[in-house]
């Protein structure tokens, strides 16, 4: 595993802080990601949560946030690497992507869903693109259509697996067949179609491995599959400079292996989240009342959803836990104590 480029930028580690919404991973966060040397990535997903007229209009809220965490990511960065984590599966996903670009990111990294017209989206701009994929098919079907398409390929990959947090790129059948051999299988084949679309174009693609992804001996296992580098997120929720409230932090510290699950989310997805009171409800089949809507999602209908994904993960990051949607990786249990962004990278490498 090699320090890799985006764009005229090498990172100093070979990593990538995962994206995490609603508020998770915001400026101080990927700042302090990317000043140690990392790619540091801020999530868009209802990034504006904070500002004043979030519940009156939310785009507008959510692109001014766009704007406001970068800029804070760059005062803790100086000259690091900071881009967007941008779900496909978001409303207002090509204003999004639109501001990312405006805003000066680096790289924009795009899942929940195939990014087919991200291309498109930064054309005439710098900002470097990499699709999140899951399997063989979804990165054969993602770097078909932008060859096709547009005559250009990924500057990077991400493969996402079924340990990750958060909305995960799988069927829950999906979930339950994989095991741990079998998925490095998958990550192979993956890292060579990117490989055969990299040697199409005369170019190098990096190839970052997520999902599961806690300490030295994970980093070793993906490293000998042949991954450039990888994406963790869920071991930055424990540290200092997460922009999450700290009683959110608490509760990934006092999670037990036996309280995470596989959730469903609204639309439908699965997920992967600490069991708590918000979450009992919801599994027993209880309809949690909720705002108006906040217009984030594109398959969500108010009428029908059994609790709102946006209220969810507010009342989490401002730490109201018990009522809260807490996403997260499948080790997040392992956590013990509150670290530094430094000590983490330190721990990983």
């Amino acid at each position: 595993m090699k320090n890799f480029k985006i764009g005229d930028k090498i990172t100093r580690v070979p990593l990538i802080q995962g994206g995490m919404g609603v508020g998770i991973s915001l400026g101080r966060l990927a700042g302090s990601v990317a000043k140690a040397g990392g790619v540091g990535i801020i999530s868009t997903a209802q990034i504006g949560y904070r500002e004043e007229d979030f519940d009156r209009n939310p785009a507008a809220a959510n692109e001014r946030a766009i704007a406001g965490e970068m800029k804070k990511a760059r005062e803790i960065s100086g000259d690091g690497i900071i881009g967007y984590n941008i779900m496909v599966a978001l409303k207002e996903y090509a204003s999004h992507v639109k501001a990312a670009v405006k805003a000066g990111a680096d790289i924009i990294i795009s899942g929940a869903g195939l990014p087919t017209e991200l291309p498109e989206l930064v054309k005439g701009s710098l900002t470097k693109i990499a699709p999140i994929v899951s399997t063989d098919k979804s990165a054969k079907v993602i770097l078909k259509y932008w060859d096709r398409k547009y005559k250009r390929t990924a500057d990077l990959v991400v493969i996402e697996g079924p340990q990750a947090g958060g909305h995960l790129g799988f069927h829950k059948e999906e979930l339950e067949k994989y095991t741990e051999e079998s998925y490095s299988e998958e990550i192979k084949k993956i890292i060579t179609t990117v490989k055969s679309y990299a040697e199409k174009y005369g170019t190098e693609i990096p190839v970052i491995v997520a999902g599961g992804i806690y300490n030295r001996e994970d980093v070793r296992k993906v490293d000998n599959l042949g991954a450039d580098g990888i994406q963790v997120a869920t071991r930055f929720i424990t540290t200092e400079e997460c922009d999450a409230d700290i009683r959110y932090k608490e509760a990934h510290l006092k999670a037990k292996e036996s309280d995470i699950a596989i959730v469903k989310s609204p639309v439908g997805m699965p997920g992967r989240a600490i069991m708590n009171k918000f979450m009992t409800r919801v599994m027993n089949g209880e309809q949690i009342s909720h705002s108006p809507c906040h217009g984030c999602l594109v398959k969500c209908s108010p009428k029908e959803i059994p609790y709102c994904i946006t209220d969810g993960l507010i009342n989490a990051v401002k730490g109201n836990v018990d009522e809260g949607l807490l996403f997260c990786g499948a080790k997040a249990w392992k956590a013990e104590r509150l670290q530094t962004v430094q000590e983490v990278i330190n721990d990983l490498f």
